[in-house]
């Protein structure tokens, strides 16, 4: 018989879908309230970083490093990822295209590009709140 491991000890399949739902919902509703008001809202990094640790925690997510990196991954992947959509909604507006069809045509020169011209010193400084709230209130 393999050897058990004590209950809590890994990341079960529960854990990994809430943590994916909550970071790909965040992303929605950050992306559409961008979209909506035509702002950045990058107080919204720190809302999702908040979102991505209540994930973990609600998931059981075991304790230590191990967290606190998948938290602060998951805030920088929520981060890119809205950021990406909301550059993608923009463009494919004038272009005719849904956020989707532009998102997926949209290349990361461009959108890095586009990041840095949308993206002043107040979205950056909220950006390393974000990770810093992550790593810090995962642990």
């Amino acid at each position: 018989m393999p050897p058990s491991r004590p209950r809590g000890t890994r990341p079960t399949q529960l854990s990994l879908f809430l943590l994916l739902l909550g970071v790909a919902g965040f992303i929605a509703l950050w992306s559409t309230l961008s979209l909506a008001t035509g702002r950045q809202h990058g107080w919204m990094a720190v809302a999702g970083a908040l979102d991505v640790v209540l994930m973990l925690r609600l998931g059981r997510w075991p304790r230590g490093r191990g967290r606190m990196l998948v938290a602060v991954a998951g805030t920088a992947a929520l981060i890119v990822a809205s950021n990406w959509l909301v550059i993608a909604g923009q463009l494919g507006r004038m272009l005719g295209l849904t956020p989707l069809q532009s998102a997926l045509k949209l290349g990361a020169h461009h959108a890095w590009t586009l990041a840095q011209l949308a993206n002043g010193v107040p979205e950056l400084a909220m950006v390393v709140l974000a990770l810093v709230v992550a790593g810090l209130a995962s642990r």
